[in-house]
């Protein structure tokens, strides 16, 4: 029995599920073989305005709904993703490509952001002030921002759902969903769980198609209060200054160029296997993956030693196959700027000490060999650039200075990791480091119950923790005048 039907009609506009005006499709490809999974509605500026309208009309009951009500449909829609794990996760690696081990793992954060968020519905406190004046009361009321407009990337098609639509829900907004066009069925099947839940019809919206112009909908729409958003920095800036037309909010998480910093003093085995771990997760394609990896040239050999015996043990493959530990990269474009980051740090005297090739194992998809490269300069693309991809360059410096200096040279500033057993060196470097999140001896930070965001050019806002649910919530100031 297939995963999903051949064609589907992925437009979810006021509770009632269509295809879109025209009737046309795109096709969703699974990158591992370049089949055709399935066809899905290809909506534009007409299905987005009428699932804006929706959310619009539905958010004044849904906004005043207790916090305790919206709070159970989302502990019902956390514990159906977990009843439908295993579907879920096929679903995700057939059309995204990562590992299913890894796809589970996914599947399971998504859950966690609802269940955090079930639960922090509960908490948006407001605040009673002390007046300086006998005859007035101070008072600050949080309510939610209204219709949010979410756009989503394909890297992670359901973590990066739910950890903008959880705390939005949690809060009292509305939604329109984008979600990727590479990645349109792990949000199908999501809304349909949130369906299931009994979401009420208008509170959530999905609407695939044409990229462009639902996002322009979004930004010409006065009635969307705000942009959450994940993607490239590029595309952030743009929504942006769109944004500003109306003097919207936004809530960006774009892109990074995360830097390890491996000190003489470090674990080796840890650091090189969690290295590891960090690069090669969904083939290098996530934000806060290792991009450049500085190590202290007086254990160079070692470290490299340790990495290579766990690089050379990958296993590259399909993401169904159990065995596979790098499934394909998402597309055509995405394979062909490893290639370009790899044969321009050749050309500028880097040397390959593992991979280096495209591969395809006879399956056709976009693959390629996890690679290492090391002699690598800073004038070179891939120490400049986010690779989103499994290539990893080596460079080595002489001390703590040097090292946080090249780690912030840099106009990213989403995520870095230190490996150092020297707690005052950690938090000492933590504390230089210009990132908006710092792993100590740790490469997954990501978790639903602390914030996560970037600063400089990786974006503004966080998601997750407390923290989140305020990006969707607006504080009122209530003065009260007293006669006396």
């Amino acid at each position: 029995m297939a995963l999903v039907e051949t064609k589907i009609s992925s437009l979810f506009i006021n509770g009632e599920w269509a295809e879109a005006d025209s009737g046309q499709t795109e096709s969703v490809l699974n990158p591992a073989n370049l089949e055709t999974i399935s066809e899905v509605a290809y909506g534009g500026e007409s299905e987005a305005n009428r699932a804006i309208q929706a959310a619009k009309e539905a958010f004044p009951e849904w906004s005043e709904m207790s916090p305790r009500k919206r709070s159970r449909i989302l502990y019902k829609a956390h514990q159906l993703i977990y009843d439908n794990i295993d579907r879920l996760a096929e679903i995700l690696t057939t059309e995204q490509g990562k590992p299913l081990k890894e796809a589970r793992g996914e599947i399971k954060s998504a859950a966690s952001f609802l269940l955090w968020y079930a639960e922090e519905a509960n908490r948006v406190y407001g605040e009673w002030i002390p007046s300086s004046q006998n005859q007035k009361r101070i008072l600050v009321v949080p309510q939610p921002v209204g219709v949010v407009g979410a756009i989503t990337p394909w890297n992670f098609p359901s973590s990066m759902i739910t950890r903008k639509i959880g705390p939005a829900l949690a809060a009292g907004c509305t939604v329109v969903l984008k979600p990727a066009p590479e990645t349109p069925l792990s949000a199908i099947e999501l809304v349909k769980l949130f369906e299931e839940a009994g979401l009420p019809k208008g509170v959530l919206n999905l609407v695939t198609g044409d990229a462009e112009a639902i996002g322009q909908a979004m930004l010409k729409s006065k009635d969307v209060r705000l942009i959450t958003f994940t993607g490239s920095t590029e595309v952030g800036k743009y929504l942006m200054r769109e944004s500003a037309e109306h003097v919207k909010k936004v809530s960006l998480e774009l892109g990074g160029h995360a830097p390890i910093i491996v000190f003489e003093d470090a674990e080796l085995d840890v650091a090189a296997k969690l290295t590891l771990a960090s690069k090669y997760r969904n083939a290098g394609q996530t934000c806060i993956c290792a991009n450049r990896v500085y190590v202290h040239e007086s254990v160079q050999e070692k470290f490299s030693q340790k990495l290579m015996e766990h690089v050379e043990a990958l296993s590259v493959g399909d993401g169904l196959d159990p065995s596979t530990d790098v499934g394909p990269l998402i597309n055509k474009q995405a394979l062909q700027k490893v290639d370009d980051h790899l044969n321009d740090a050749i050309t500028r005297g880097a040397e390959v000490i593992h991979g280096g090739s495209k591969w395809d194992g006879g399956m056709k998809g976009y693959f390629y060999t996890p690679t290492v490269v090391k002699n690598v300069t800073n004038d070179m693309a891939v120490m400049n650039e986010e690779t989103f991809g499994p290539l990893l360059p080596l460079q080595t410096f002489a001390d703590e200075e040097e090292a946080i200096a090249e780690a912030n040279n840099t106009d990213y500033g989403l995520a870095a990791y230190i490996f150092s057993e020297n707690l005052d060196r950690s938090l000492r470097v933590m504390e230089k480091l210009e990132y908006g999140i710092v792993g100590v001896n740790d490469v997954f930070p990501a978790t639903a119950e602390a914030p996560f965001g970037g600063i400089k050019q990786s974006g503004v806002g966080k998601e997750g923790g407390h923290h989140g649910i305020h990006e969707f919530v607006e504080q009122k100031y209530v003065s009260i005048g007293m006669n006396k």
